[in-house]
């Protein structure tokens, strides 16, 4: 099952023998695991009448696409599905309630393409390090179902094609980006505007919230690495949502001098979230600090994130005490 035709080939056959399907995301999903959800609903739609749920509680940037709004919050979802698939991120990374379904279904499988993703615990794997993005891998299952490429379904691909590649600007943006970008393109939908909403639009509670964690931000190593920090108090008083972080640590990245960003996000008393990006140009590899951070640690070598069970000071501590040992 190594090529993408025998993968094909073998998802077809559990979807198609499933009495019910769960496609689902990590907590927060973003772009990428958006897209790939949505678009593998509307292939698997095609090829049999399996029921299909998509899971998750999307930002606003992505209210408008296809099919968003047949989507269950991730607190509704209840065991009982024959198959869990987890797209864009592993199963450590499930909320409370799609954990649970998770664990109770007859098959579980994942489609990822993070270099830190492996094969334990899923009965079927479909993993491509090299792929820039799980939309992608998703566009190449459905293309070996005959799946027909309407605007709905590129607009879907391309919203993970350009989250992943940050806008094309990212070092995992190749000539075969471009060429499946311009046969997504040719279809019609309005790239434009999708665009905009998906990596710049923000709301005002967002732009404030942006607004604190850079004027709190401070760096370490001569400027080399730039730290922020979003305190629960900082939602509660601007009244944004946590859908409003995203981004954010990708400002802290894009300041002259700095090679490595990182972006403390308070979630709970004892919970922390980091975020973690670097510079095409540094040696510094995020995904194998993220791991070192915690066991529920990973992404790729410029962009990664993890989840820590501690207090906000006791991961500043944790994490600035790494950085001094590798820089």
């Amino acid at each position: 099952m190594d090529t993408i035709e025998g993968q094909a080939i073998a998802l077809r056959e559990v979807v198609q023998t499933a009495n019910s399907v769960l496609l689902t995301g990590p907590i927060g999903p973003d772009g990428d695991s958006i897209g790939a959800c949505l678009a593998l609903a509307r292939g698997i739609a095609h090829i049999c009448d399996t029921p299909v749920t998509v899971a998750g509680r999307v930002a606003h940037r992505y209210a408008s696409l296809p099919g968003v709004s047949s989507m269950v919050p991730d607190e509704r979802i209840q065991p009982g599905f024959d198959v869990v698939l987890v797209l864009d991120g592993d199963r450590h990374r499930l909320e409370p309630q799609v954990e649970q379904a998770y664990a109770a279904a007859q098959l579980r499988g994942i489609i990822d393409h993070h270099g830190s993703t492996t094969t334990d615990g899923y009965d079927l794997a479909i993993l491509d390090a090299h792929s820039p993005s799980t939309c992608q891998m998703v566009y190449d299952l459905l293309r070996c179902w005959d799946v027909p490429l309407n605007s709905d379904l590129a607009s879907l691909i391309y919203t993970g094609l350009i989250f992943d590649t940050g806008g094309f600007r990212h070092a995992n943006t190749t000539s075969g980006v471009h060429h499946l970008a311009a046969t997504l393109l040719d279809t019609g939908f309005d790239h434009s505007s999708l665009s905009l909403q998906v990596l710049a639009e923000r709301t005002p509670a967002a732009l404030a919230l942006l607004s604190r964690v850079i004027a709190s931000s401070w760096t370490t190593h001569d400027g080399r690495v730039q730290y922020g920090t979003v305190r629960q108090i900082d939602l509660d008083e601007l009244q944004a949502e946590s859908s409003d972080v995203e981004g954010i640590v990708e400002v802290l990245l894009n300041t002259t001098g700095v090679e490595c960003a990182i972006l403390f996000v308070e979630r709970a008393a004892k919970l922390v979230k980091l975020s973690l990006r670097s510079r095409s140009t540094s040696s510094l590899n995020v995904a194998r600090l993220a791991t070192e951070c915690s066991a529920m640690g990973g992404g790729h070598a410029r962009a990664a994130g993890a989840m820590l069970n501690m207090d906000l000071e006791q991961a500043k501590s944790k994490v600035e005490t790494l950085m001094r040992a590798w820089l």
